[in-house]
């Protein structure tokens, strides 16, 4: 990261910023007339919001070209989407997500799902990092063609 140019931070700041937005609204982390909360947001909640949205924004500051074309790795676009994903359901309310109270009920989102949240949002942590080091890894090295036999 130490030789991204100034294009590649703005990007990761704005992607960070972005994912931020797109995490903390619907889950109602920044209270707001769209989206609200049955149950208040733990304090953990707002740590793995902030983390994840600078995993994030630094993951996809990897996927911007600073000149030469790059190959954009599939596996870590999806590792980058399940990792969202999780960091989702970890922070948002369990009452209030409509598929955790389809599956389990009220009283079933509280007893089950409310407890496994912060477990969720350390791997969805952990997949989002995971990802950031593999990309980080691999755009530092290049390709060592095969010789013909």
């Amino acid at each position: 990261m130490r030789t991204w140019t100034a294009r590649r931070w703005l990007a990761a700041a704005a992607a960070s910023l972005g994912a931020y937005l797109l995490l903390a609204f619907p889950t109602a982390m920044i209270p707001n007339p769209i989206f609200g909360r049955d149950i208040e947001a733990p304090a953990w909640s707002y740590w793995a919001l902030a983390v994840t949205a600078l995993l994030s924004g630094l993951l996809l500051a990897t996927y911007v070209r600073d000149g030469d074309a790059e190959e954009v790795a599939a596996e870590d676009a999806k590792r980058f989407t399940v990792g969202g994903l999780l960091a989702f359901f970890a922070i948002g309310c369990p009452t209030c997500n409509k598929l955790v109270l389809l599956a389990l009920g009220t009283s079933g989102a509280i007893t089950w799902f409310e407890p496994v949240q912060p477990f969720l949002a350390v791997a969805g942590i952990g997949i989002l990092g995971y990802a950031l080091r593999r990309r980080l890894q691999t755009e530092a090295s290049c390709e060592v063609p095969t010789a013909s036999v």
